[in-house]
């Protein structure tokens, strides 16, 4: 199947910067979208920006102008640049690639292990 691995987490203070970085590997496959969601203690997990393969990106609204989302193809990777960085950012960053396995002919859903964000105030 398809792996995922994340990096670029950290502690950072407020109004300082960050950028998180998510690798695609394995079986031959195609990407259609990838995206970040984080996830803080007692609440669910929620969308923090997406990019599809056509170069369309959606950002929640908490982030808009301060977060972008890119993506380097020829490395299967995403990137998320956070600035501006809030205590309210604070959480698990989880990557999400979704897409189509050549090996196994059928779409995956893959998740990254998530990589912690901490911002002090």
């Amino acid at each position: 199947q398809v792996q995922l691995v994340e990096s670029g987490g950290g502690l950072v203070q407020a109004g300082g910067s960050l950028t998180l970085s998510c690798t695609a590997s394995g079986s031959p496959f195609s990407i259609e979208e990838m995206g970040w969601y984080r996830q803080t203690p007692g609440k669910e997990r929620e969308s923090v920006a997406q990019l599809t393969s056509g170069g369309r990106s959606n950002y929640a609204d908490s982030v808009k102008g301060r977060f972008t989302i890119s993506r380097d193809n020829a490395k299967n990777t995403a990137y998320l640049q956070m600035n501006s960085l809030k205590p309210e950012d604070t959480g698990v960053y989880y990557c999400n690639v979704v897409g189509y396995s050549v090996r196994y002919s059928r779409d995956f859903d893959s998740w990254g292990q998530g990589t912690q964000v901490t911002v002090s105030s």
